[in-house]
């Protein structure tokens, strides 16, 4: 895992700090300032070109409907197809939230 290079006190307070966040407002303000406008543009669109993906489109669909270049598709299929389950393990809980589970 890349993000292991990175493991530690600081990284692991970013992670610990987001999971204490309780509702989608306190989301939007710590995001607000800890990332630009653009940053957190691009994390939502990443996961959702993993959506996409999983649910069969093709990078044309994708591509019209999240603005994603290829080249961002193809970094998220290979994450997908070859990374360490993140994009599975988030959209399947989001599944499950949806779902009432």
């Amino acid at each position: 895992m890349q993000l292991d290079k990175l493991r530690g006190r600081e990284l692991d307070q970013l992670f610990e700090a987001i999971l204490k966040l309780d509702t989608l407002e306190d989301c939007y303000q710590l995001f607000e300032d800890l990332a630009t406008v653009n940053e957190v543009q691009a994390l939502a669109q990443r996961l959702e070109v993993a959506r996409q993906i999983r649910e069969g489109s093709t990078y044309h669909k994708i591509e019209e409907a999240t603005g994603a270049s290829t080249a961002t598709i193809s970094r998220v299929k290979r994450c997908l197809n070859y990374g360490s389950g993140g994009y599975d393990l988030a959209l399947e809980r989001l599944q499950q939230s949806e779902g009432g589970s």
